[in-house]
């Protein structure tokens, strides 16, 4: 049976977003999002609310770092949703997260995750609030790789599910896509 639920569209899965950016004093910064997508091959969509240090930070630089959230570190990137770069200026040190500066754009890169978009902005819509992220390097860690491919169960990435308010992972492979259907082409 099918009944009728809350009107929420909690798409399965959100992933877990961790966006950084270069202050105005050259400090760090990051928060998480988790309303986002791939928006194009070499484009992400984030909605970002204005207020946040963060999306300010972007505008003014013109710079971001999307990284995916992992199992690994879901208390920190926990943290890093919960406070505000408004309120709190050094959340990356608290959690013990180290950056290095991107090659690619004006912002810093988070070591400890190991996929990383680094991105110029695209476009921001105040009243809507959507952000268009060009991406410009992907920088992945060895250490999710197998046979030179990005690995899901290495990765372990984060999705948020926004109907319980909990973290979930995504990592089993269920079969080969675009060759698992073949069976019904004629």
């Amino acid at each position: 049976m099918k009944r009728n639920f809350e009107k929420k569209a909690n798409i399965y899965p959100q992933v877990v977003f961790v966006i950084s950016t270069y202050n105005e004093d050259n400090s760090t910064n990051a928060m998480v999002a988790a309303w986002g997508c791939q928006a194009n091959y070499d484009e992400i969509f984030i909605v970002l609310d204005k207020t946040h240090k963060t999306t300010k930070n972007i505008l003014k630089t013109k710079s971001l770092v999307v990284s995916i959230g992992t199992k690994q570190y879901v208390s920190e990137i926990d943290y890093l949703g919960m406070v505000s770069g408004n309120q709190v200026k050094n959340k990356l040190e608290k959690v013990n997260f180290t950056t290095s500066k991107s090659k690619y754009v004006n912002a810093p890169i988070i070591d400890e995750l190991p996929l990383s978009f680094e991105c110029e902005l695209e476009s921001y819509d105040e009243e809507k609030e959507f952000l268009v992220a060009k991406v410009k390097n992907v920088l992945v860690d060895d250490s999710i790789l197998t046979d030179s491919k990005i690995d899901i169960t290495k990765l372990e990435p984060l999705s948020f599910d926004g109907f319980n308010s909990e973290y979930v992972i995504y990592s089993n492979k269920i079969a080969p896509s675009f060759k698992i259907g073949a069976k019904y082409l004629d």
